[in-house]
């Protein structure tokens, strides 16, 4: 069975993005009680970055009850030189924080995923991805497990005013965190 998880697609949309712009893999995995140090040297292609993030919903500020209010809230961490870790929140500065335009360029990057994949891994069980009426619903396959595909209508970023040293490991190595706030409006399909 298919499931609404649009925070997924905005995880690979970011994933994709930081990939091709630094020639780094960021792993983002949900919250849960970690070992810093072990997650740090179980991602050694990371370049020393991960995320963490929680997805978190919101009370519905509209009347109509299908566009959904979400956040994500993510926090950062680098080990060692924190400019990766900068270069990455400008980055998502740029393509998270316009709105609705930001909102339509995750619509046809999904647009552009959904097209691209064989057809055993296509469902039509879903939303179309142009006018955004339901008529159909679409699947998308995010690893082995199909997901109803979402379609965004505005995305905005915040960033918390907190930079700082998080935790010290072991042998006076130091982790950089930072916390940005993914907020975005969607309906379901």
């Amino acid at each position: 069975m298919a499931i609404h998880a649009p925070h997924l697609f905005i995880n690979k949309y970011l994933q994709e993005k930081i990939s091709l712009a630094f020639d780094a893999s960021v792993p983002l995995m949900p919250t849960m009680p970690s070992d810093i140090d072990a997650l740090v040297s179980t991602f050694p292609e990371s370049q020393g970055m991960f995320a963490v993030y929680d997805r978190m919903y919101k009370m519905r500020r509209r009347a109509f009850p299908h566009i959904k209010c979400e956040q994500l809230l993510y926090y950062f961490y680098k080990t060692d030189d924190p400019e990766l870790l900068f270069e990455t929140h400008g980055m998502m500065q740029d393509l998270l924080d316009r709105g609705d335009e930001s909102a339509q360029e995750v619509n046809n990057w999904i647009a552009n995923l959904w097209q691209s994949q064989s057809e055993e891994d296509k469902y039509t069980d879903g939303v179309d991805l142009v006018t955004g009426l339901t008529e159909e619903h679409k699947t998308i396959s995010l690893g082995n497990k199909p997901f109803l595909v979402p379609y965004f209508h505005e995305i905005k970023l915040f960033q918390l005013e907190e930079t700082r040293d998080v935790i010290d490991i072991g042998a006076a190595r130091t982790v950089v965190g930072n916390k940005m706030i993914i907020d975005y409006d969607w309906h379901s399909s």
